[in-house]
């Protein structure tokens, strides 16, 4: 990676632009009548005309819902619901969607996207590619300023553990209760660059990562930097990748309007010369493990003094800080629809429904919810 790259890169993170917020949601296609996975996305893109709101992705099962970029997240939320109709609709021969982490009964292994894109990835993963069969939820909020990105991105990173709690949405995998509020992450850690990404100083130590990873063949492409927080390279946007994806939109705008403000809050800070913390990453972690296992059970260590605090108590305090930032990028109603999930995130819902269906009931329900509002 040269110095033009380099040029470019820092002129995407320094050109002016608001706090917008954009959107992606990888959601699961289900055979329509055993509601398994059926690996023909394809197919749904073909009929839905190849809109340009949905993206192949890795699983052929698997298919992604983007916004633009948006003002508010109402406004995404808006653009996500019309998506996700215009999906079904296109789906409707094919089969049924749904959304959560993870299918609950599905084969821990399925086919893959046969496109070029891909091929990389086939090759070189092979059977851990094939485990892939998880769906997230991808927030991204465009931070002007290249500095200033890179000390959100440091910052944001503490946070991590307390975001990826709230929005837990994957207890079950191949057929059984894995004991974890979200087993995502956790096959996702098969591939490399997982999980809490390291700080870094500023943009320049950023290209030279990729670039050494180019080198050593271990990164073909910035945007296998694959960590569940990142700089993205190409929309100069800071990208929040920890979330399990929700089932409904409204658990989808409630997450993102915790992430917009978290975002928003810690830019106000930078601007105003206060400090902006940067953890070391493996205490991070500690806390990241916490938050995939206890899920709003557990608890969460001070990053500087060690002690530790009920989840839910976290989590409370972070929303009421939110608040004031949430009021000004207009997130604040979607903000306090955040604080359901503290009550009862989506894996928790997932056990409550289970015990009362079954495994199968859960996934019709799922199906079910796909179209939900509020």
């Amino acid at each position: 990676m040269d110095s033009a790259f380099s040029s470019r890169l820092r002129a995407t993170f320094d050109a002016p632009a608001p706090l917008t917020v954009g959107i992606e949601e990888e959601v699961m296609l289900l055979d329509g009548a055993t509601l398994d996975l059926t690996p023909r996305a394809e197919e749904v893109l073909v009929a839905a005309g190849y809109d340009e709101r949905f993206k192949l992705e890795l699983p052929a099962a698997q298919l992604e819902l983007v916004t633009l970029p948006c003002a508010t997240v109402q406004e995404a939320a808006a653009q996500l619901e019309s998506a996700r109709a215009a999906l079904h609709a296109a789906a409707s021969r094919t089969g049924r969607l749904a959304a959560a982490g993870a299918h609950p009964t599905a084969a821990p292994e399925g086919m893959l996207n046969h496109h070029e894109r891909y091929r990389a990835t086939r090759e070189e993963f092979g059977p851990v590619a094939h485990a892939q069969l998880v769906f997230g939820l991808h927030v991204h909020v465009r931070v002007a300023g290249a500095q200033r990105a890179v000390a959100v991105h440091n910052a944001l990173r503490s946070h991590l553990p307390q975001l990826a709690a709230l929005a837990a949405n994957a207890p079950f995998h191949a057929g059984r209760d894995t004991g974890l509020a979200s087993v995502r992450p956790k096959i996702a850690e098969l591939l490399p660059r997982q999980g809490v990404p390291p700080a870094v100083a500023d943009l320049d130590e950023l290209v030279e990562a990729w670039r050494w990873g180019a080198a050593a063949g271990a990164l073909p492409r910035p945007s296998q930097w694959w960590w569940e927080l990142r700089l993205h390279p190409t929309l100069g946007t800071i990208e929040v990748r920890v979330p399990d994806q929700q089932t409904t939109v409204a658990e989808t705008a409630a997450v993102a309007a915790a992430i917009h403000a978290l975002v928003a809050t810690l830019v106000e800070r930078h601007d105003s010369g206060l400090p902006l913390t940067v953890h070391p990453t493996w205490r991070i972690a500690e806390n990241r493990w916490s938050a995939g296992r206890h899920g709003l059970t557990g608890t969460l260590a001070d990053l500087e003094t060690g002690e530790r605090r009920p989840t839910r108590d976290s989590l409370r305090a972070l929303l009421e800080w939110l608040e004031p930032a949430a009021a000004r990028v207009g997130c604040l109603g979607e903000l306090a629809a955040a604080d359901r999930l503290v009550t009862a995130n989506g894996s928790e819902r997932q056990r409550q429904v289970a015990e009362q269906e079954g495994l199968n009931g859960l996934v019709a329900w799922l199906a079910d919810s796909f179209l939900a509002v509020g």
